[in-house]
């Protein structure tokens, strides 16, 4: 069985896509079945990095950002579209994968639609409550499209619910694999003071980091600091108690199950690690201004439950910041309301789900080839 995966753009993008590629992994070794698979993705050093350091061979095509607003960068990006579609043709007719799975983002759309052309039996995932543009287009194209929870299928058009099937977000986290101890050593952090994890995503979010430089003296009064900076927002501050990091990819497991509050953006793969760790959250979502408004109902979608705390708006001052982490990180009842509340929106096994699937497609074209040849 032959698999190509394709996504990219943000690590919600490509992430959840490792967890199904180990479940791939184990399913076929049970059945003694041969199991290869590529990745075709955007010429995105960062992406490459990710995706070959996870075992993956990676191909790159041209991409095109896909938008909803009006810009000159339009007509530019249809070529690069163009240009994508036809190199993904031409790499799909070579290497003949048995089904395509897509993780959303621009850079899936010339692959998903190329595909299609050539009936490969394709499969995409939308992690947010929200679809986004990619994922709009590629349901069109795609065999079987999987959502994150029963309630998002409304936001679908009613002629192609009969393919959509409900798994959940894979996430590469496992709360009994996560190691406090090893992540507190490896910061030399005290096992006696909380620990408050900020993460800005993996490009970074402005936003969030400003709040916690300006208010950095009343967060390190509360407990200890580990802050995801993003690459091009880093900067080195040298104080005890806190720790800045461009990036946190391998250890985020253990921080997460040393960690006391999480203070974050509210994408549905980042919400999907926290829910399987049990953290607390503190979401502050991507506004309307520079988002479809999928953080935003993800993030509500949790705090109506109890299950977060959220902050909204592009103004929230450093007092108010420091005065919600501050109390979720005091009141132990808080929290454990929360995580209690949080059980409710767990959906373990999405990764297996959406492994499983993956393997029936393959073998439903296999059946076919035989048919065919017989």
């Amino acid at each position: 069985m032959k698999v190509c995966f394709t996504g990219g753009g943000t690590g919600g993008h490509i992430f959840p896509v490792f967890a199904v590629d180990s479940q791939l992994i184990s399913l076929t070794n049970q059945t003694g079945e041969c199991y290869q698979r590529f990745w075709l993705g955007s010429r995105s050093l960062q992406e490459k990095s990710w995706v070959t350091d996870a075992g993956i061979p990676h191909i790159s095509i041209q991409t095109g950002k896909l938008r909803r607003y009006v810009s000159w960068k339009f007509f530019p990006d249809m070529v690069h579209v163009v240009i994508g579609f036809f190199q993904a043709l031409k790499i799909l007719h070579k290497e003949q994968p048995d089904v395509l799975f897509s993780k959303g983002g621009f850079v899936s759309v010339p692959p998903v639609i190329a595909a299609r052309l050539l009936k490969i039996p394709t499969i995409t995932h939308e992690s947010d409550a929200i679809p986004g543009l990619a994922t709009i287009i590629n349901i069109r194209f795609a065999d079987v499209v999987c959502i994150p929870f029963e309630e998002a299928i409304e936001a679908y058009p009613k002629k192609i619910q009969h393919k959509v099937i409900v798994t959940g977000v894979p996430t590469r986290m496992h709360l009994e694999q996560g190691n406090a101890a090893r992540a507190l050593h490896k910061f030399g952090f005290s096992e006696l003071r909380p620990v408050l994890l900020i993460l800005g995503g993996s490009q970074g979010a402005l936003q969030i980091n400003n709040l916690v430089w300006d208010s950095l003296e009343e967060l390190l009064k509360i407990g200890q600091i580990i802050h995801q900076t993003g690459e091009r927002t880093f900067r080195t501050i040298e104080r005890e108690g806190y720790v800045s990091i461009p990036f946190i990819d391998n250890a985020l497991e253990d921080i997460l199950a040393a960690t006391s509050v999480v203070v974050s953006r509210s994408g549905a793969t980042a919400l999907a690690d926290f829910l399987e760790m049990h953290v607390p959250m503190v979401l502050i979502p991507l506004g309307l201004h520079a988002s479809r408004g999928d953080q935003i109902e993800n993030a509500r979608r949790l705090a109506t439950s109890g299950a977060a705390v959220v902050i909204e708006g592009e103004e929230i001052t450093k007092e108010y910041f420091v005065s919600v982490v501050k109390n979720l990180v005091l009141l132990d009842s808080k929290r454990r309301g929360m995580l209690e509340a949080a059980r409710a929106f767990q959906m373990s096994g999405a990764d297996r789900k959406i492994a499983e699937t993956v393997i029936q497609l393959a073998r439903r074209k296999s059946g076919r080839r035989r048919e065919a040849h017989g």
